[in-house]
């Protein structure tokens, strides 16, 4: 894995894009969309551990933004086209603040209509651009924090923590229609998913330079930092063998766990194991194959 500080502009698709050029590897994908005018937090999985998105779908994430207040956008953010007249913003930093907290929780949430959601098979924003009728249905959500920080004539800043499936396009534009004078998104920046935060990501530029210098240590993240809830053993060279064939193990030192990550050394993540029965665990998810486990088991 990896983590690209997304540049505004691009989508997370061209990202991608960019890093399979960049690595020569066509098996790469990211860990959770980020619109075109949003910054920061891309996580990118490649190659064998592209299997390993699937506990990644209820990740957190944290964002620092703008909301400007006063009209609203087709779009709910800057990008967008304004739906409403300019209304005069008339609210204080504290106002902001309580009504901030009423978006805590988990709460029914319409996502924008040019946004991913599919309608019939088809993305809301394929159809919104060929001005049909989007009609979205509300889905649970969950803010776990919105923090109002400055205010600013009609544009404050906040912080938010928010569970998967959250936009802050909709609670930016859901936030001006609770007070009654329109507002949309005007920046954000995603500063953490999942346990990857800013210090963990690279620009485009850095990470292309440090795959020309075969520098993919410090490219990539550590694998003994991903999926930090699962507890990790390291094989032996009779259970990397077993597990190269897809064959369960016994790990007596870990019959409360569910979900066990199985390391060969100490960067060679090898599969992730599914207790069966007592201690008998089952590698569900092999991440290297028998020639790479006997590769990894010989040095």
């Amino acid at each position: 894995m990896l983590v690209i500080d997304k540049p505004a502009g691009m989508t997370s698709h061209d990202v991608v894009n960019r890093v399979r050029r960049t690595l020569g590897q066509r098996s790469v994908g990211h860990l959770g969309t980020l619109d075109p005018l949003a910054t920061g937090v891309l996580p990118l999985v490649v190659g064998h551990c592209t299997r390993l998105a699937q506990f990644y779908t209820k990740s957190e994430k944290s964002y620092e933004g703008v909301i400007r207040f006063g009209f609203e956008t087709d779009t709910y953010d800057a990008e967008g086209e304004r739906t409403s007249e300019v209304a005069e913003v008339n609210v204080t930093l504290e106002e902001l603040q309580r009504w901030a907290t009423t978006f805590e929780g988990a709460i029914e949430q319409i996502p924008p209509p040019f946004s991913a959601k599919k309608i019939a098979g088809t993305p809301a924003y394929k159809l919104a651009r060929k001005n049909k009728d989007v009609e979205l249905r509300p889905v649970t959500v969950e803010i776990k924090q919105l923090d109002i920080n400055e205010l600013h004539n009609d544009r404050a800043s906040f912080y938010a923590r928010v569970g998967s499936g959250t936009y802050m396009r909709s609670a930016a534009h859901d936030l001006g229609r609770q007070l009654g004078f329109g507002a949309h998104l005007e920046s954000l920046r995603r500063t953490s998913a999942a346990e990857f935060d800013l210090s963990d990501a690279h620009t485009l530029e850095g990470a292309e330079l440090l795959a020309r210098s075969e520098n993919f240590d410090d490219l990539f993240v550590h694998p003994r930092r991903l999926l930090p809830h699962m507890p990790a053993v390291t094989a032996n060279e009779e259970m990397a063998a077993k597990i190269a064939y897809g064959r369960s193990v016994n790990l007596p030192e870990l019959s409360n766990a569910k979900l066990v990550k199985v390391f060969c050394g100490q960067r060679e993540l090898i599969a992730i194991a599914t207790r069966v029965a007592g201690t008998l665990f089952h590698p569900g998810i092999v991440l290297a194959g028998r020639s790479n486990s006997a590769a990894l088991v010989s040095t």
